[in-house]
């Protein structure tokens, strides 16, 4: 079982890396988001990115700092497919699945204006933003010293791969199809 970790700046094409993986490899995908919207709900909070943090930022405080991580790794070991856990934000998540055998971090990132423009297309519930909000969220986002709370910059450093989303779909699959190559020896 390979677990694949995806990291990355807002809008830089972590979808994009899980779509690809699922449809080309039958990766199974285990999507912090997803868990984070099914908790916010419950709380009967709104679905937008600061409930995401907010929320996300009070399961690592109340529990550890690899909370929800931990619980989608749970999931995929009880799979036992080819697993991708997305999206890694703080280092005590990736220290936690350094721990696991066949785990790898892939990072990405992409020129701040177009991944505004990306997410501006996407219009998901968290995205409805505008490009000061969006600056302002990525900064908040890329580094702290609260190990509970989400510090992108260290997260990719941290990274086995990192691939640039910066021009066409067929150049990141590309990236993609290589970081494999040197996986599956």
């Amino acid at each position: 079982m390979i677990i694949i970790g995806i990291t990355g700046t807002i809008g830089a094409g972590k979808g994009t890396i899980v779509e690809y993986l699922i449809n080309k490899m039958n990766f199974v995908h285990y999507s912090v988001r997803g868990y984070l919207i099914k908790e916010i709900k419950k709380r009967n909070m709104d679905v937008n990115r600061d409930s995401m943090v907010l929320v996300a930022n009070d399961l690592r405080k109340k529990h550890n700092p690899a909370y929800i991580i931990e619980n989608l790794y749970i999931e995929a070991l009880q799979n036992g497919q080819n697993a991708i856990i997305e999206s890694i934000r703080t280092p005590g998540e990736i220290e936690l699945l350094r721990t696991k055998t066949n785990f790898y971090l892939l990072a990405i990132d992409a020129d701040p204006i177009l991944r505004y423009n990306r997410i501006f297309q996407r219009q998901s519930e968290t995205d409805n933003i505008s490009f000061e909000t969006f600056t302002d969220n990525e900064i908040r986002e890329m580094n702290s010293n609260d190990p509970t709370k989400q510090n992108l910059s260290v997260c990719i450093q941290k990274a086995d791969f990192i691939l640039y989303n910066n021009s066409t779909l067929e150049a990141l699959y590309k990236q993609i199809d290589d970081v494999f190559n040197k996986i599956i020896v």
